[in-house]
């Protein structure tokens, strides 16, 4: 048994890491929040108990920054898919088009995540959530912003608030009057990003997550302790 490196440590803890986050969205997609325990995460992900406590100080963090990170992937997968393009209004289309696709794929999760929100937590900083920040600025600065610091906050606000109409219970809007009001907004013409009728959604709606926690295959020791 080789001795390990710091460097396969750390690969270690980020692979159980986002292990943990990768069972948290999937049992609270299945379950909803309430009916989701840490233990059940921990055994989801396969790590001992503690690890959670470790990583995160409560339930509530670990599912807002295991959404956002969800959020942030999507965003990003949708992006930068074939062809890519550099053009602002088709990228603030496919960022439009993927986090509604979120709402109309993934309902339990984002309706368990949007009620989080209203706790007295709010947004819990973390750097999921920061790297879906850089990405709707540089979304925004794309578009043609000529102030990014008031624009950005008014596409979260106006993202949030779409997501939320779309998941109401019972009196629910339809994600295409969403996204056609969005689109008004932004001057986007209905054909860019990715429309409804197409029939795909923004993110793969398939159950398999791994490829938005992947770090790739668990390091191995060469004869100096280090990682091949």
């Amino acid at each position: 048994m080789c001795p390990r490196s710091a460097s396969v440590n750390e690969q270690l803890r980020r692979r159980s890491k986002e292990r943990l986050l990768q069972a948290a969205i999937e049992l609270v997609g299945e379950r909803g929040f309430e009916a989701t325990t840490l233990g059940d995460i921990a055994d989801r992900a396969g790590s001992a108990r503690g690890l959670v406590s470790y990583y995160f100080p409560g339930k509530r963090q670990l599912v807002q920054s295991a959404v956002h990170r969800l959020m942030h992937r999507t965003l990003e997968e949708a992006l930068e898919r074939e062809p890519r393009t550099e053009d602002g209004r088709e990228r603030m289309a496919r960022a439009i088009d993927a986090i509604l696709g979120l709402a109309r794929d993934r309902p339990v999760l984002m309706r368990q995540h949007m009620a989080g929100l209203l706790q007295a937590e709010g947004f819990v900083p973390c750097p999921e959530q920061r790297r879906l920040a850089e990405l709707l600025r540089d979304t925004v600065a794309r578009h043609g912003s000529r102030d990014v610091d008031s624009d950005y906050p008014m596409l979260r606000a106006l993202l949030m608030g779409a997501v939320y109409a779309a998941l109401v219970p019972g009196v629910p809007m339809p994600v295409p009057v969403l996204r056609a009001e969005l689109f008004k907004r932004y001057q986007l013409d209905w054909e860019l990003g990715l429309p409804p009728e197409t029939g795909a959604s923004g993110g793969r709606s398939d159950r398999d997550l791994s490829r938005f926690f992947a770090t790739g295959a668990a390091p191995q020791c060469g004869p100096t302790g280090q990682p091949k």
